[in-house]
């Protein structure tokens, strides 16, 4: 079986294409003159020639770290090394951002006190958590003639989590749904 992909012949699989580096290095940096930063060189601007004999030198590689400036910024380091601190310094940064949690709660307009309770409790272990909450009542069918009731039973949950979160957003009736967002007043533990 052959694919008909241009530039390919025969049969399996297609030829493998490298990733092209994000930096361009070494002979790869095609412009007259570079400004050079980094520990173990003198500062300032060189010729392109001259900075890749200094690479060669000290037996690393010569790197653009700043291709729109003018003259573009290099740097004398080892690549490799670069590119795993880069890597190092993007899981660092993805591990200390803070993901949002939404935990959703469910009512019926004609929702009793046993079950209000019930979920108000788990609505108060959620904000002590540091996750935001999200109650909505559903209205089936001909239930949405009881809107009141449900915005009633939506202001009264938040009124029973004063203590907890502050209200984001007060109810708002969208489609057969009628949503209350509260947040924590304090961030989480985790």
């Amino acid at each position: 079986m052959a694919l008909n992909k241009p530039g390919f012949k025969g049969r399996g699989r297609p030829p493998f294409k490298k990733k092209e580096p994000d930096h361009r290095i070494n002979e790869y940096i095609r412009v007259p003159e570079v400004r050079l930063v980094g520990d173990n060189v003198e500062q300032g601007v060189y010729p392109t020639r001259k900075a890749l004999e200094l690479a060669d030198e000290l037996e690393l590689d010569l790197v653009e770290i700043s291709p729109n400036a003018h003259p573009p910024v290099c740097k004398i380091i080892d690549y490799s090394k670069f590119i795993y601190e880069q890597k190092k310094k993007q899981k660092e940064i993805k591990a200390n951002a803070k993901q949002t949690v939404i935990k959703e709660i469910r009512f019926g307009p004609n929702t009793n006190d046993h079950d209000f309770e019930f979920k108000l409790k788990h609505a108060v272990k959620f904000l002590e958590a540091g996750e935001k909450v999200r109650a909505y009542v559903h209205f089936k069918g001909r239930a949405i003639v009881y809107k009141e009731q449900g915005e009633i039973l939506l202001l009264r949950f938040a009124q029973a989590l004063e203590d907890y979160g502050k209200v984001e957003l007060l109810p708002k009736l969208e489609g057969k749904r009628m949503f209350l967002t509260v947040a924590p007043k304090t961030p989480g533990k985790k």
